[in-house]
Order: structure tokens, then sequence, then C-alpha cells
């Protein structure tokens, strides 16, 4: 199954669309993880995880 390209569709469409595209797994936009900005911290158990969003629109996560 072909996936939209993030470019091609508004963040409301694929949010919609997400159920279908994704099925039971979460979906999360990075955007909003980031706060609208360009980089979050993810904690998985005591370890801290860095995520960046680039200039090219790539993300990037690093522990």
């Amino acid at each position: 199954m072909d996936r939209p390209q993030a470019e091609a569709a508004s963040p409301s469409a694929l949010h919609a669309a997400a159920p279908k595209l994704f099925g039971t797994e979460p979906c999360h936009d990075a955007r909003v993880l980031t706060g609208g900005g360009n980089s979050a911290r993810i904690l998985l158990g005591d370890q801290v995880y860095a995520l960046r969003i680039t200039k090219a629109g790539k993300l990037i996560l690093t522990k």
C-alpha cells in the first residue's frame, strides 16, 4: 500500500487516514512532539533520547 507523502497531504488528512495506514499502532506527529520547534527529548526507562527534525525535514533520533 502506498503511503501519502507528508508534502502531498495536509497534516489533518494524514491524521484522519492514520488508522487505515498504520492500523492500531500509535501514530504521533513529530511537529507536535517537538512543540512546533525542531527538537525534543524522549524518555525510555532511564534513558534520554534526542529527537531532531533537520532542515531537510528528516528525523534523527540519538541517545
